[in-house]
């Protein structure tokens, strides 16, 4: 509405309402202050796969007992209630008929232990303990893949929010521009065409603006979801500033970081060991099993019925008298067993145990190689980007030095529009430049860090 041709022919009114489209946002931004320390560590607590990963460890811990092992007997306590019925009918007897029940309680205790099988236990236990490590290493990685996306979104809100105080800066020099050009025109010291040129770039750096605080706000959502938050409308005010990483790293201190503290290289050394334990394991199936059983039963019984007698033709039925019979029984039983034959199954598994260690082994000369290559291209890239940065940082001070001085000679009509636009753009490239190569060397640097185990101690 505001930018209809009639408004282009009264350059005043034009101009205030193009204004207005444009927020101040630099100066309107308000929230909550926050350090890169701060953001990790809200990340750090709201991340739902590290607590996945807490969960996991806490399951490993808890299994890592001689218990599960199997060191301990089993003891339970056992209930039997037998009931009985008995008929009787026997014409050629004394005792013709005979019904009776019997019902009886049975309780007791009964213990179930493996006394050796082929020291499987402790394997087993040593198994747990591996799983443990290799839970908590897992736990590890997790906390290093989201403190280094916290510490890029961190840092990439930082490099949008300066490129927008640039943009914000060459608005501001192309509003003045346009009103100094409106003014020299009123004089008829300028023309139509100064005007038209000015109001270009100052439409230019408008849209420039309008895009750039689109970018910051998309990286401002990027870091809240690196950090778990999910209310959108919470903002921050970030209180680090990116600097130019000073530290002089050596290739060959930091490979022997890298091979002793990596979390990915000491989670295969953990699967190394875990494939050393499983063939012990496979290897102890070989070896005879030797097992007790003990226990004690107490069974307490009852009685009763009724009887039919005959004695010489005369026949007689009486009650069978209520006895309670009681009697307690113990017993302490062994068994041993050896195998002779199972067609080769067992062997066979021993054999993929030894594969899989062999494969373990692979799989950490392959990830050392992979890792060394890696660190070589990194700390490369890392002085690379050293050299960019200074670079860069030299380009920009020689733009701005350039604009300060244009500025003045377009005042002073020394130079003309097209020449002092070609000098503000060349300021604006030259500053994203360095906060792009800024970005780069930070983000590098990071990786070296992450190579080399020193993101989570």
């Amino acid at each position: 509405m505001c930018l209809n041709k009639n408004l282009f022919r009264h350059s005043r009114l034009w101009l205030s309402c193009l204004t207005l489209l444009i927020p101040v946002f630099l100066s309107a931004q308000a929230g909550e202050a926050l350090s890169l320390s701060q953001a990790i560590q809200m990340g750090l607590a709201n991340n739902y796969q590290i607590q996945i990963a807490d969960a996991n460890t806490a399951i490993a811990n808890n299994n890592n007992d001689w218990a599960i092992a199997g060191k301990y007997p089993a003891i339970n306590l056992t209930l039997n209630n037998q009931n009985t019925y008995s008929n009787l009918n026997n014409p050629g007897s004394v005792l013709r008929e005979s019904n009776s029940f019997s019902p009886s309680i049975v309780p007791g205790v009964e213990l179930n232990w493996t006394l050796f099988n082929g020291y499987r236990v402790r394997y087993t236990k040593t198994q747990l303990e591996e799983l443990e490590k290799l839970n908590a290493a897992n736990a590890r990685q997790r906390i290093e893949s989201s403190i280094q996306l916290i510490i890029q979104a961190y840092y990439n809100t930082v490099v949008q929010q300066e490129q927008l105080e640039v943009v914000a800066e060459l608005l501001r020099l192309s509003r003045d521009r346009l009103a100094y050009q409106q003014l020299r025109q009123e004089y008829g010291q300028s023309g139509t065409f100064e005007k038209l040129q000015s109001q270009d770039a100052y439409l230019n750096d408008s849209s420039a603006y309008l895009i750039q605080v689109n970018n910051y706000e998309t990286a401002l959502r990027g870091l809240r979801l690196s950090m778990g938050i999910e209310d959108a409308s919470r903002r921050f005010v970030l209180t680090d500033t990116l600097q130019t990483p000073v530290a002089a790293y050596r290739l060959e201190d930091l490979e022997t970081q890298m091979l002793a503290n990596n979390h990915a290289l000491q989670s295969q050394y953990i699967n190394r060991e875990l494939a050393s334990v499983n063939t012990k394991i496979q290897e102890s199936t070989l070896k005879p099993t030797l097992s007790m059983r003990a226990g004690t039963t107490y069974n307490l019984g009852i009685s009763f019925g009724e009887q039919t007698f005959n004695f010489g033709g005369n026949t007689v039925s009486q009650d069978i008298p209520q006895i309670a019979a009681k009697t307690f029984t113990g017993f302490v039983n062994f068994s041993a067993a050896y195998p002779i034959f199972d067609a080769g199954v067992r062997q066979k598994r021993i054999e993929n145990a030894r594969t899989e260690e062999l494969i373990a082994q692979y799989t950490i000369s392959d990830t050392k190689r992979s890792l060394q290559n890696q660190l070589a291209n990194t700390l490369a890239a890392y002085q690379l980007q050293q050299g960019l940065v200074q670079l860069s940082q030299s380009l920009e001070d020689n733009a701005r030095q350039n604009l300060a001085i244009a500025e003045e000679r377009f005042r002073g009509s020394l130079i003309n529009s097209f020449d002092y636009r070609s000098i503000q753009l060349a300021y604006l490239n030259a500053s994203q430049q360095r906060l792009n190569a800024l970005l780069n060397l930070k983000n590098t640097e990071t990786e070296l860090v992450r190579l080399i185990g020193g993101l989570v101690r």
